[in-house]
């Protein structure tokens, strides 16, 4: 008989506390979670080593060097240097490739500019056809609808006069790519 009473005991404490689980499983909580984002657009810019071209150091990044080695008129030139002799000056040059990105702006191509940070009164530079200016001077325009995610063949001149001497001919030029 004691076994009955405690077995009807707890059969009546748990039909006491059911009602209360039932209700307390029932109720539910809300919320709103408001998300934004600022989408950037971006426009990037890589130099790569031409197959035919000297191999630039960082080929694959915004900021390469392109070393044309020991350079003379008298001598052959370096591997991947084209060498042309004139009357009185000699130029070196090698193809570059430059690849443009863009990622979130609306445009169809781009405006690729190059001007050198320092002036060179002794040497003449160009790029493809186009002499190159100085800063703060307007930049060369190279083309004005390149495309996108190319790898563009460039190539660099540098006209050297025989009446130079032996030097570190050094300069940086400064590429600029717009969204048109």
């Amino acid at each position: 008989m004691k076994n009955k009473t405690v077995l009807f005991a707890a059969l009546l404490g748990v039909l006491f506390l059911m009602p209360g689980l039932a209700s307390a499983q029932g109720q539910t909580g809300s919320g709103t979670l408001t998300v934004t984002a600022n989408l950037l657009g971006s426009i990037s810019m890589t130099f790569i080593s031409d197959p035919s071209g000297v191999t630039l150091t960082s080929s694959g990044t915004n900021a390469a060097t392109l070393a044309f080695g020991s350079v003379s008129a008298s001598a052959a030139p370096p591997t991947h240097v084209t060498e042309t002799v004139g009357a009185t000056t000699f130029t070196v040059s090698t193809p570059f490739e430059v690849a443009v990105t863009v990622s979130n702006v609306t445009s169809a191509n781009y405006a690729l500019t190059a001007e050198m940070q320092t002036a060179d009164a002794v040497n003449s530079w160009k790029i493809d056809t186009f002499p190159l200016t100085t800063v703060p001077a307007a930049a060369t325009s190279l083309t004005v609808t390149g495309v996108y995610a190319a790898d563009v063949v460039h190539t660099l001149f540098l006209t050297i006069p025989f009446t130079e001497g032996a030097a570190v001919i050094s300069n940086t030029i400064n590429f600029v790519a717009t969204a048109n």
